[in-house]
C-alpha cells in the first residue's frame, strides 16, 4: 500500500509540473504575440566573431530585441548584414549607432545600440523601408584589431631590408668601436691620472690662496685704524701748514705786493747789464788765451837773439 501511495503522489506532482510547464508556454505565446516588433538592419563592415542568430540587442545596457538573421553582402562579401528586431517602442534615432560588444570576458557576443540625441528624429519617420539601416560604429575590439595592424604595418617598415642592412653596419660601426676604445685603455687610464694629479694640485693651490686671502683679510683689518689714525694725522698737518702759509701772506702781503711792482720793474735793467757784463768777461778771457802778454803789456813779447 505504501509503494502504492508513493506513485500516485509522484504521478500527480509530474502531472502538476507539466500542467504548469503548459500553462506558461501558452503566457508567453501570447504575451509574444501581443508585443509589437519593429525590423531593422545593421551593415557591418568587419567580422562579426561570436555574433549568432537569436543573439541579443540592447540598448545602453538593456535588452530590446534580438537578431533574426546573419548574412552576406551579395555585392561585397566584406560586409555582414544583421537583421534585427525589436521593440517598436524603443527610440531608434537617426543619430543612434550600432557596434558589437562582450557582456563580459566569457560572454556572448552581442549587438549594443547606443546615442540617440532627443531632438534627432526617429529613424523610421526618416527611412520609410520596411527594415531601415541602422549606422554602425567601430567596436572596441575593431580599434584594437586596426591598431595592431598600424603596428605591424609599421613594424614592418622599420624592419625593412634597407633598415636592417643600416642597423647591421651600425653594429659593426660600435664593435669597431668598442675594439679601439679597449686598444687605447691604458691611454685613458693615463689621462685620468693626469686629470686626478692636475685636480689635487689645483685644490693645494685653492687651499693656499685661500689661507693666503685670509691672513691678507686679517691684517688688513687690523691695521687699517692705524692707517685710518696716521692719514688723520697728516690730514692735520697739512691744514696747519696751509693755515700758517695763509698767515704768512697775509702778514708780507704788502712786501710781495711792493716786489711785485717795484722789484721786477728793476729786474729786466739788471738783468741786461748783467748780460753786457758778462760778454765783456768772455771777451777778455778769448784775448788772454789768445796773447796774454800783448794784452798786459800792451805789445808783443819781444823775440830771443838767436846766433847763426
Amino acid at each position: 500500500m505504501e509503494t502504492k501511495a508513493n506513485y500516485v503522489l509522484i504521478g500527480a506532482f509530474t502531472i502538476i509540473v507539466a500542467i504548469a510547464l503548459l500553462l506558461f508556454g501558452l503566457w508567453a505565446a501570447k504575451y509574444s504575440t501581443e508585443r509589437t516588433w519593429q525590423n531593422y538592419q545593421i551593415v557591418f563592415r568587419e567580422a562579426v566573431t561570436g555574433l549568432t542568430v537569436g543573439s541579443p540587442v540592447q540598448y545602453n545596457g538593456i535588452s530590446v530585441g534580438s537578431i533574426t538573421k546573419l548574412s552576406l553582402a551579395p555585392n561585397d562579401p566584406r560586409q555582414v548584414i544583421a537583421d534585427i528586431r525589436v521593440e517598436s517602442s524603443t527610440p531608434v534615432k537617426t543619430d543612434t549607432r550600432a557596434k558589437l560588444a562582450i557582456t563580459s570576458l566569457t560572454g556572448p557576443t552581442i549587438i549594443q545600440l547606443s546615442g540617440g540625441t532627443p531632438q534627432a528624429a526617429s529613424l523610421t519617420s526618416v527611412d520609410s523601408r520596411e527594415a531601415p539601416i541602422i549606422q554602425t560604429a567601430p567596436s572596441a575590439l575593431q580599434n584594437i584589431t586596426d591598431t595592431a595592424a598600424r603596428i605591424v604595418e609599421r613594424m614592418d617598415q622599420v624592419l625593412s631590408d634597407k633598415n636592417v642592412a643600416s642597423i647591421s653596419t651600425t653594429l659593426q660601426n660600435l664593435e669597431t668601436l668598442s675594439g679601439s676604445l679597449s686598444n687605447r685603455e691604458e691611454g685613458v687610464q693615463a689621462l685620468l691620472i693626469s686629470a686626478r694629479d692636475a685636480a689635487r694640485r689645483l685644490d693645494t693651490t685653492l687651499v693656499t690662496t685661500n689661507g693666503a686671502l685670509e691672513n691678507l683679510d686679517r691684517n688688513l683689518v687690523q691695521q687699517l685704524p692705524q692707517i685710518i689714525d696716521k692719514l688723520d694725522t697728516t690730514l692735520a698737518k697739512l691744514d696747519s701748514a696751509a693755515g700758517n702759509a695763509d698767515a704768512i701772506l697775509g702778514e708780507n702781503r704788502a712786501a710781495i705786493n711792493s716786489f711785485a711792482n717795484d722789484g721786477l720793474g728793476q729786474l729786466g735793467p739788471t738783468l741786461t747789464e748783467l748780460r753786457g757784463l758778462v760778454r765783456d768777461l768772455r771777451r777778455i778771457s778769448d784775448r788772454l788765451d789768445d796773447n796774454p802778454a800783448r794784452y798786459l803789456l800792451g805789445h808783443d813779447t819781444p823775440k830771443e837773439f838767436e846766433p847763426k
